[in-house]
């Protein structure tokens, strides 16, 4: 594979969660694909189920301290890690007092979704970049999965494109059957907008989004290739990815998939070379 650093971006990692389908790829994939000689880095959310102490995260104080704005309020971040000791990982939690801390993860112990669920998203899709910007670690590839990565594609491509730990990366996007459909806010695109982002440019693509399967237009269209994850998603992302040119990689049985993300990753990393 040509991509020799790989920056995995996701939402839920097993044992840190409950098992999942979407955990399960969390936890396994980078084990793998470091084990396939490439250099790795991995994120995750800070849920509040996370049990800190069994765990054993621990916050890193020189990547915490930043205050990201979302909607005119300033939200701290924090920068925990903590290691998967029989796969040599590394996992670096993102956490806030406000988005993480005693919160479970899209829905609250009642089965309703939180209504600031978009702005959990953008406060974790900065907050992981802001953290790769410290590190000063150019990946060459990013994996996104999961609803809390679907602001990622956006900001690398129109805010952080000229930052050199970002310049010349490539992104692909996972889709699993479970994506989030929350409600959004009348406010949601102006809690997005950010230097390098305009108002009128996001509407071109999705002109008044409602709910969370509306945003994901915005990391299809501005990722370099989609994954399906599942054997049955959402088939208007898929049709949309295919009706605007990016390249698809159809759902693999488990046997099959390490081998075909990394020759889906070489692919697109040979297009942007040619």
């Amino acid at each position: 594979m040509k991509a020799k650093k790989v920056l995995f971006i996701t939402q839920e990692i097993t044992p840190y969660v409950p098992e999942s389908e979407m955990a399960k790829v969390g936890r396994h994939l980078p084990q793998a694909v470091l084990e396939n000689g490439r250099e790795i880095r991995t994120f995750m959310p800070k849920w509040g189920i996370v049990n800190e102490r069994r765990n054993q995260l621990h916050e890193v104080i020189r990547l915490s301290g930043m205050n990201i704005i979302i909607d005119d309020t300033d939200h701290p971040l924090i920068i925990k890690v903590a290691s998967i000791q029989p796969a040599r990982i590394q996992v670096y939690f993102i956490d806030n007092d406000d988005y993480f801390q005693h919160r479970l993860m899209a829905v609250d112990k009642d089965g309703v979704d939180y209504e600031d669920n978009e702005e959990r998203a953008i406060f974790y899709a900065r907050g992981v970049l802001e953290t790769m910007k410290k590190l000063r670690w150019a990946p060459d590839v990013i994996h996104c999965q999961g609803w809390m990565s679907a602001f990622v594609p956006l900001y690398v491509k129109k805010v952080y494109a000229e930052e050199p730990v970002f310049r010349n990366c490539k992104i692909v996007y996972s889709f699993f059957g479970d994506s989030l459909r929350t409600p959004l806010t009348p406010n949601a695109l102006d809690k997005v907008i950010m230097r390098g982002i305009t108002k009128k440019e996001l509407q071109s693509i999705v002109k008044a989004p409602e709910t969370f399967m509306d945003l994901y237009k915005y990391s299809v269209s501005y990722s370099d290739g989609i994954i399906q994850n599942s054997e049955a998603v959402d088939e208007s992302i898929l049709s949309y990815a295919k009706e605007i040119g990016k390249p698809v990689l159809e759902y693999q049985p488990e046997d099959k998939f390490v081998e075909a993300f990394e020759n889906f990753c070489e692919q697109i990393m040979g297009d942007a070379q040619e």
